[in-house]
């Protein structure tokens, strides 16, 4: 503004009248917030008059504030002038461009003019033009986030929160929101999950756009291949197995799992172990001046080989070669003759004379023996009517000790009973047991210790032998004289019985143990049912006795309608133990889990024997709390007692899982093979009913169980046995496919399907069987098991019965029950029960625990967080999968560095370092 051209008055006369009027303030942009008006000011030396021209019209000198005073250095006057503007005026504006203003500055040389100043309305819409989306991206993998702010006037400043926290991008290398409002992070980590969000501001008002979750996931990836197994047959063909893990890493948040197998398996063939033989003897040698003549073999009919055995044996004999006739210089070689014998004619006569005599004792002695042993059951006895049910000859032999004691009356004749099987042993029913110990077979034999292996026994190779004692007779046997009777020698299954020791006895199904105030764990052996007792929960100084049992007759709670029993019934005490804070209850279940198909309740046994309803599953309730698992339900309660859940379907989507399992055994015709196929459901404590059952039957496990998802659509089941080898193997018409109706699976509480299949081979020499087993629900789902399988116990692939075998540690008490040590234990509670105003409390454990309902029930507890521990442990007795844990921790911002190994005294507030080695 004003004349550049003009010439500059001197210094020394500041007040000549040749100068133009020159702005010390002019107006500046201004904006108008709600109805507030605002005010413009111009300030100008030298000035006679200054006046406002707004949109190219003068303002009313009225409207016009104005003020003189005199510039002390150059002595020229001063004049500032104050014009307001209202938002009505603005309004009122239509032109072409915005609302504006000068100042127009007048002195005796002429006029200035000052730059226009906007004046514009202030405001910022509601509504973002473009709101950020939320993004699942994998870790290392890049993040943007668009934003466009809404429409406003200033335009609005962009600032991004994340998790309600600013993020400032200049101590984040990794974050740039420069970039038109956007946010953008060049390398996803895992604390990059979180949600996001877009704040939009300027002098009117903020802004939030909605929130963005971010989820960074991690892929799963291979392990390094174990080695490959020893070959599990010791002699022949046999398997190699290898197996590796998804951990490398493991998936998370919602990560892909690893693609591809996870065990391989080859064929290998371990060369057979051949001992040695003796060839026949060679031919006598020549008689030597010494009377002797010798004969030898070698061990060459095979050789040793593989580790086999070396003949056992002399491979070298002697003996006399004249009978003991041979003289060598007129003295006799044997001590038996007499010194005065001079001829072989002499010796040959007396020898004769020794031998007519013996044998006449003989034959007297031995009649007499006989007549004697008539009358005190000293007779050999070969009785096989009395044995049924496909058993083999027994026999019963006297053994007779030297002749003195024969000879002396006083003594009774002892008695060894040997008991051989030549052929495969079949125990058709229970009964045949007793039959073996009440039949007249025993009766003779009074007071004697009988030992009997029962046919599952021998079968199965079990050592242990029932003992069973006759009823006595009078003037049978002496009192007190036990006679030992021979065992039955079982085949060697080594490897079959120290699999099957892990299985409980039916009589077996509870576990007790003491605890303390450290509390500790119970458990079932291979049956999902366990008990956690927390740290605390019983008081100092007094211990209880704990039991935990599963109900093993049918159950009392019979299910209406279509509702079915999901699982065991399972007994946990002592009802008058009071705990101080939940105890876990951990019940498996066969749900397929989703609760638009299934509504599960828990229920209770009162003390009248009736059952009442605790909960549903989905209830939001303070007194208990249950979490549904895929394969089992953890429960947290505060009394002892007896607990079941039950489904209740809603739809005919609701899945039952079912597990189909295949055992075999040869039948008591040698030439037959029974297959029996179970569909029962898949928890662990209904396979091992099975199993005992199968234990019983000398049963054995054809192939790896697998998993049926039956539909309760009222559809059948079909069982069908496939690709039999013809000319190997056969099955009878119209048996090789059974039907099963819909209500006697659904309904099935208590005892598992079992459908029986008997084939039959047409030669002894046929020792190997495949065939395929289908198990269907029509217009459903289908498994298909494939049977390879050898029929001779001994050449058979052993299958493990059950993926977690706790049958060693059924109760563990104090510390070692527990997978994350106490001193962490109470620091994650000391951080997380404190309340938090960023949001990092409990309930984010609890949601980054996957526990996202009835929250109510912890908020009552006096420590949540300890309950949300101890529902962990409960959940992860099996893997401690402590990792996840320490990512759910990091997660939310409660680490900031690996995992790594910590003492305790390493550990500060607020953040938590963690050791993946032997716990937290």
């Amino acid at each position: 503004s004003g004349n550049d051209n003009s010439e500059a008055l001197p210094e020394s006369i500041p007040s000549a009248p040749g100068t133009l009027p020159h702005f010390m303030e002019e107006p500046d942009d201004a904006y108008i917030i709600k109805s507030n008006p605002i005010v413009l000011r111009c300030k100008a030396m030298p000035a006679m008059q200054i006046f406002f021209k707004c949109n190219g019209e003068w303002v009313h000198q009225n409207e016009h504030v104005s003020e003189e005073s005199m510039d002390e250095t150059t002595g020229l006057k001063v004049r500032e002038v104050f014009i307001n503007v209202t938002r009505q005026q603005v309004e009122d504006f239509h032109g072409p461009e915005d609302y504006w203003c000068q100042c127009v500055a007048w002195s005796h040389l002429g006029t200035s003019k000052s730059r226009k100043a906007s004046v514009r309305i202030a405001y910022l819409r509601k509504n973002f033009e473009q709101d950020p989306q939320g993004k699942e991206v994998p870790i290392e993998g890049m993040i943007v986030l668009h934003c466009r702010p809404p429409e406003g006037v200033p335009a609005a400043e962009v600032e991004w929160l994340k998790n309600e926290e600013p993020i400032d991008s200049n101590l984040d290398e990794n974050i740039d929101t420069r970039a038109d409002h956007n946010l953008i992070i060049r390398q996803a980590r895992l604390s990059d999950s979180g949600n996001y969000t877009c704040m939009a501001a300027n002098i009117v008002a903020k802004r939030r756009s909605m929130s963005a979750t971010v989820v960074v996931y991690v892929n799963g990836g291979w392990s390094s291949w174990t080695e490959w197994s020893n070959c599990n047959a010791r002699c022949g063909r046999g398997w190699q197995k290898r197996s590796r893990t998804c951990t490398n890493p493991a998936p998370l948040n919602g990560g892909a799992f690893c693609e591809g197998m996870s065990v391989q398996k080859i064929t290998c063939t371990s060369l057979c172990p051949v001992d040695g033989n003796w060839e026949v003897w060679s031919e006598w040698s020549v008689c030597s001046p010494e009377c002797e003549h010798l004969r030898v073999r070698e061990c060459i009919a095979p050789p040793p080989r593989n580790g086999g055995k070396y003949c056992e044996g002399l491979s070298q004999e002697s003996e006399n070669c004249t009978e003991g006739l041979c003289i060598q210089d007129k003295k006799p070689l044997h001590e038996i003759k007499s010194r005065n014998i001079e001829t072989a004619s002499d010796i040959a006569l007396y020898s004769g004379l020794g031998a007519a005599v013996i044998a006449v004792a003989v034959l007297v002695v031995g009649v007499t023996l006989y007549r004697r042993s008539q009358s005190e059951y000293g007779v050999d006895v070969i009785d096989s009517s009395a044995l049924t049910g496909g058993f083999q000859t027994f026999n019963f032999k006297t053994v007779r000790q030297g002749n003195s004691l024969l000879l002396n009356s006083s003594l009774q004749p002892d008695l060894t009973v040997s008991r051989t099987y030549s052929g495969p042993i079949c125990l058709q029913d229970p009964m045949d047991k007793e039959l073996m110990t009440e039949s007249s077979l025993f009766n003779p034999l009074s007071d004697i210790k009988v030992k009997v292996q029962s046919s599952f026994m021998v079968s199965l190779g079990v050592t242990e032998r029932a003992e069973y004692h006759g009823k006595g007779h009078s003037g049978t046997f002496p009192h007190g004289n036990s006679r030992a009777f021979g065992t039955m020698q079982a085949r060697n299954k080594a490897t079959y019985i120290q699999n099957l020791s892990s299985v409980s006895t039916r009589s077996e199904l509870k576990t007790t143990a003491i605890f303390g105030h450290l509390g500790g764990r119970l458990v079932v052996p291979n049956t999902g049912v366990s008990l956690l007792i927390p740290h605390g929960a019983i008081p100092e100084e007094s211990s209880w006795e704990i039991y935990l049992a599963i109900t093993q007759k049918e159950s009392s709670l019979q299910p209406e309608g279509t509702d079915v029993l999901l699982g065991p019934e399972v007994t946990c005490g002592p009802s008058e133990l009071a705990i101080s804070t939940p105890f876990a209850l951990t019940i498996p279940h066969c749900a397929e889990v989703n609760s638009e198909h299934w509504n599960i309740h828990l229920k209770k046994r009162s003390q009248q024997g009736k059952w009442e309803e605790v909960m549903s599953v989905e209830e939001e309730t303070t007194s208990c709390y249950c979490l549904l698992d895929p394969y089992a339900c953890h429960i947290l309660l505060n009394s002892f007692g007896t607990y079941a859940l039950i489904g209740e379907p809603i739809s005919d989507c609701a899945v039952r899982q079912l597990k189909v399992a295949v055992f075999g055994c040869l039948s008591c015709n040698s030439l037959d093979y029974n297959l029996r196929v179970y569909c029962m459901d898949n928890t662990p404590c209904a396979f091992q009913d099975v199993v005992l059952d199968e234990r019983l039957q000398g049963g054995q496990l054809l192939e790896e169980p697998k998993l049926l998802h039956f539909q309760g659509n009222t559809f059948s089941l079909q069982i069908s046995v496939l690709d039999i080898p013809p000319f190997l193997w056969r099955i009878k018409p119209f048996t090789a496919c059974q039907e099963v109706p819909f209500s006697r699976v659904w309904c099935s509480s208590q005892k598992p399907l079992h459908c029986a299949f008997s084939l039959e081979r047409y030669t002894p020499a046929t020792t190997q069987l495949s065939c395929k087993i289908c198990v269907r629900q029509v217009k459903g789902h289908e498994q298909i098991l494939q049977i390879q399988t050898s029929i001779l116990e001994n050449e058979r692939e052993t299958i493990a019965f059950f993926a977690h075998d706790d049958s060693n540690f059924p109760a563990q008490m104090g510390p070692k029950a527990f997978k994350i040590p106490y001193s962490i234990r109470q620091r994650i509670c000391a951080t997380f029960d404190t309340p938090n105003a960023k949001g990092k409390d409990w309930q984010m454990l609890a949601q980054k625990n996957s526990i996202n309902r009835n929250l109510s029930y912890f908020a009552t507890q006096s420590s949540p967080s300890a309950v949300i521990l101890d529902l962990w442990e409960a959940r992860h007795q099996h893997d401690g999968d402590l990792d996840s844990l320490a990512c759910a921790l990091e997660e939310i911002g409660r680490t900031h560095s690996k995992i790594s190994d910590i003492t305790e005294t390493e550990i500060e507030e607020p953040d938590f370092n963690y050791s993946r080695q032997n716990g937290l």
